[in-house]
């Protein structure tokens, strides 16, 4: 698996078949997660994801990148200065630290990423967020950041959602019964409800009602050999 990823695609991720991760790249932010911050034109070992069996990932523009194991856990490293990390700090990552804070326990099958706030979604249909928060875009409730994982509830309570994705200010869910949620930035409409205004909440999708849809479109793409 290889992945290109931050501001310019100045970075790469490559995992080989023997479950070994390698980084290349400028290392904006510390986002190689090689532990330090210089730039490298070969590939690094990333140490701490070796024999994780990482099964894919996701960034923001900070650039901060999640790495998903395939035993459910999610590694978090880069910027950090909207709590994207999801450590309960504003500090850089420089290293793959996995993300224990109110996940623990948790199952996690798909991971998304906006320009600095993340999602994890929990095999139980689940929805947790952190990070930037200004246009409501964790769905806490409230426009604050969050720093570290919090269930996604109001509007979602009792639905099990299969599918997350995230714009740059922006995040949306998909349910098991085909129902289409969005919440967060809204300036130009692009959460689908009918007005310009940014919500702290996930709201469902009402041109949608009635209408079953399947995943989203994922915020990134890589490519497997």
């Amino acid at each position: 698996m290889a992945v290109v990823y931050g501001t310019m695609g100045n970075e790469a991720l490559i995992v080989t078949k023997d479950k070994t991760v390698y980084a290349l790249g400028s290392n904006t932010s510390g986002c190689l997660g090689t532990g330090d911050m210089h730039s490298t034109l070969y590939p690094k070992k990333i140490e701490a994801l070796c024999d994780k069996g990482i099964k894919t990932f996701a960034y923001g523009s900070g650039p901060h990148v999640l790495a998903l194991t395939d035993k459910g856990e999610v590694f978090s490293w880069g910027h950090n200065g909207y709590c994207e990390l999801g450590n309960g700090s504003t500090n850089q990552g420089l290293i793959p630290t996995m993300v224990n804070i109110n996940l623990n326990g948790k199952h996690i099958v798909d991971i998304a990423c906006g320009n600095h706030h993340s999602l994890a979604l929990t095999d139980d249909g689940e929805v947790y967020a952190w990070g930037q928060n200004n246009c409501g875009q964790v769905g806490s409730g409230i426009s604050t950041n969050q720093g570290a994982p919090r269930l996604v509830n109001s509007n979602l309570a009792g639905k099990k959602v299969i599918c997350i994705t995230c714009g740059q200010a922006s995040s949306m869910a998909v349910t098991e019964t085909g129902e289409v949620y969005g919440w967060g930035y809204n300036g130009v409409g692009q959460l689908g409800i009918g007005n310009y205004v940014n919500q702290v909440n996930p709201v469902k999708v009402p041109g949608l009602m009635g209408v079953r849809i399947g995943n989203l479109t994922r915020s990134f793409s890589f490519q497997k050999s």
